[in-house]
């Protein structure tokens, strides 16, 4: 896999355990907020294929690592980027799997077939994955609005398959208004766990002028409006 960083420790990423973090590289979205430009900018292809840097961790010294720390750290987050891009990826995460450990993935939700397999093979324990907007404004942050049917088609698989999961979206307009939370509560009908969270200004953007305009930002009056809009659908929608 093209690896672009490794956290050894978290207890945030993975709700319950104590976990460590690979991001991969490369990512098939434009999102502006994006607080990882470094590893979007790492893309090359069409699809947003990863490319590895002189400094990329090595794959093998993770796994090394993760071998150490058995019986102390609990489980893996895959996150990025996109990890699905990652041609390898299910074989990696039946490697960390094989020795033990739990597994959550961070999506899109751009590869519903690579969930599927992961899903019938009993690879993951955890699915977060973004909901970016409504149907109508996705492709404002996809490279490829072509694969639109393919985010939809994981949602269902999620709420299907997946052992635990959660939907989230940061919140920034333009991408998030009240009546596109509506639509995104049509979108999640009936979900289990839907987290949303306003989107910080004082970090590294794929889009650095996006943090210029104040208006993309949401105070927390915005915030509690965006969840009243989602509850008719999801009823444990949160604020994180």
């Amino acid at each position: 896999m093209y690896i672009g960083g490794f956290q050894k420790n978290s207890l945030i990423d993975f709700p319950g355990t104590i976990a460590c973090v690979v991001f991969t590289r490369g990512c098939n979205f434009i999102c502006p907020y994006c607080h990882n430009p470094d590893l979007v900018a790492g893309t090359a292809g069409p699809d947003g294929d990863g490319s590895a840097g002189s400094d990329t961790p090595d794959q093998e010294d993770i796994l090394n690592f993760l071998d150490k720390r058995k019986g102390i750290i609990e489980g893996l987050v895959v996150t990025g980027g996109e990890p699905t891009l990652q041609a390898d990826l299910t074989d990696f995460i039946k490697t960390v799997r094989q020795m033990g450990y739990k597994i959550k993935l961070d999506t899109n939700g751009t590869a519903p077939r690579i969930l599927d397999v992961l899903f019938d093979q009993g690879l993951v324990d955890y699915v977060a994955m973004d909901i970016k907007t409504d149907i109508d404004h996705y492709p404002m942050v996809m490279k490829n609005p072509k694969q639109l049917d393919r985010v939809i088609e994981s949602i269902s698989l999620i709420i299907k398959k997946s052992p635990a999961y959660e939907f989230r979206t940061t919140c920034a307009r333009p991408f998030v208004t009240p009546d596109i939370m509506e639509n995104i509560g049509k979108m999640i009908r009936g979900a289990a766990s839907y987290v949303l969270q306003p989107c910080s200004r004082n970090v590294d953007m794929l889009d650095p002028d996006f943090a210029a305009v104040e208006d993309h930002f949401l105070s927390v009056d915005d915030m509690e409006a965006l969840k009243a809009a989602v509850l008719p659908f999801v009823e444990n929608t949160r604020i994180r």
